[in-house]
């Protein structure tokens, strides 16, 4: 009988390399969800035999969720199903090995001669326990040696390998459709941003990156990629929050309103992969899907200011990059989310990179504000001048109201409370050391809390109330100067 060779030297362990086998696996397609899920359809052509069989197929992979599992063989009825995912490694060929006979082989170092002797594995915690003719031995403290073992144990699967047990009516080549959905796939989209600030356009090109950490490899595949988020069941300790994709919130966004030349599937978009492509166990692969020259694009400043927030010492703005994804002005695109990553040309005409940010899935005819980093010259100091208590009247401290309801007596009811209302006088001082004059979109945040009772009785420069939480004002400031905006809120806190 051959024998099979693992060689256990203190560390690490190694085996001797094999031809790996060629792929089981047929025609198969990979629908990618970006939610770390994949809907897998392999169609084998294989004759599983008549009466009860059983039919295995290895190399689906190893992260597959059996209960997903659909298999559709013509002529036969399914009465069983296992996935066996016991893999072969040195550490499980050890573990399987407790209470074996082995080959304890040791190697001279002057000579490279070998000579063995019969050993019994004892243990495999935290280290192999052998014994030894009498004696007990840990293998990681005997230099120069390793373990032989005659066989495979029972069990070990040298692949991912889902078996089924089936009563079929006749024999004969046949294909065999089976599908299920796998985790250890994902995907993302990541933008390339090339900014031209005196030309005010951009160039975007859009990479799709593919991941698979199945522990299998799919050769040949078609590949569909889904953006939307798929609702799923956590499945519990396997389910990973880390793949979510919440990141609109990260930018300044317009949702668009116009429909993307794109295949659908339901509510999602399907960005399909041009012919077939090899996902590889353990690779990170990238294909092209955007690729538009010189698309309208601005770079504005900007700075939130937190209620009653004063600063000590100036901070330094935003830099927020504008475009649209509309199809007459920008993009023309409905957007994966992803990483959007910001390159300019320096003097020389090198491209350099300037920032990142993430966005959500973006419909097409959106209008994007991404912060990519803090400007270096443009600066902002607020500042809380005035704070004090305000008397608005004694209507505001009374509430009536009348409640009527059919065939009961209307009922009357006053309620005095003591109101309070708040003045606030703020300074922003916004400052440019650049050699041309900017404008900062200077937002103040925090001002409702709730209360919907917010007044702005004077601004020295015209302000635009956002949201009753927010308002907002266009700030101009002169190259190398400063512009002082001083607003005074009345509120209930």
């Amino acid at each position: 009988m051959g024998l099979t060779a693992i060689a256990l030297a203190t560390f690490p362990y190694s085996a001797h390399a094999q031809d790996k086998p060629a792929s089981a696996q047929g025609d198969v397609s990979v629908t990618i969800y970006g939610n770390n899920l994949a809907l897998i359809e392999d169609v084998r052509r294989l004759d599983p035999g008549k009466g009860q069989v059983e039919l295995a197929f290895p190399d689906v992979s190893a992260q597959i969720q059996p209960e997903t599992v659909t298999l559709a063989v013509p002529g036969a009825t399914i009465l069983e199903q296992n996935f066996d995912y016991d893999l072969l490694s040195p550490e499980r060929l050890i573990e399987k090995s407790v209470g074996q006979t082995v080959t304890l082989m040791h190697t001279n170092p002057t000579t490279g001669g070998d000579s063995g002797e019969t050993a019994r594995v004892l243990a495999n915690n935290n280290g192999t326990l052998l014994q030894v003719g009498n004696r007990i031995e840990v293998l990681r403290d005997i230099p120069n040696s390793r373990l032989v073992f005659s066989g495979l144990p029972a069990g070990l699967k040298e692949r991912p390998t889902l078996s089924v047990r089936l009563q079929s009516d006749r024999a004969g080549v046949r294909p065999i459709r089976l599908s299920y959905l796998s985790e250890g796939f994902t995907w993302k989209a990541d933008y390339v941003a090339l900014f031209d600030e005196h030309a005010g356009k951009i160039d975007v090109q859009g990479w799709i990156t593919l991941n698979n950490t199945t522990g299998t490899t799919f050769p040949g595949a078609r590949v569909l990629l889904v953006a939307g988020k798929v609702g799923t069941q956590p499945r519990g300790t396997r389910f990973d929050p880390r793949f979510r994709n919440d990141m609109a919130d990260a930018t300044d966004e317009r949702p668009g309103m116009e429909t993307a030349k794109r295949e659908r599937l339901g509510d999602y978009y399907v960005y399909p992969i041009a012919g077939r492509t090899t996902l590889a166990d353990h690779q990170q692969k990238q294909v092209s899907f955007l690729d538009v020259k010189s698309v309208a694009a601005s770079k504005v400043y900007r700075y939130r200011n937190g209620w009653l927030h004063s600063e000590d010492t100036p901070q330094s703005a935003q830099t927020v990059l504008k475009f649209s994804s509309s199809a007459k002005d920008g993009l023309g695109d409905a957007l994966p989310a992803g990483t959007v990553r910001v390159y300019m040309r320096d003097e020389r005409g090198q491209p350099q990179f300037i920032g990142e940010q993430g966005i959500g899935h973006t419909p097409m005819g959106s209008s994007l504000a991404l912060p990519t980093g803090e400007a270096f010259d443009v600066k902002v100091q607020s500042a809380v001048v005035k704070r004090e208590r305000i008397d608005l009247g004694e209507w505001e401290r009374v509430a009536r109201w009348r409640v009527t309801v059919a065939g009961a007596p209307i009922r009357e009811g006053i309620l005095e409370r003591d109101v309070v209302h708040w003045q606030t006088g703020m300074e922003y001082t916004v400052t440019n050391a650049r050699p041309q004059p900017v404008t900062v979109e200077l937002v103040q945040s925090g001002l409702d809390d709730g209360w919907n009772d917010i007044r702005v009785p004077s601004e020295s420069l015209a302000g635009v109330q956002r949201s009753v939480d927010e308002r907002v004002w266009e700030v101009p400031v002169p190259a190398g100067g400063k512009t002082v905006l001083k607003v005074i809120f009345d509120t209930r806190d």
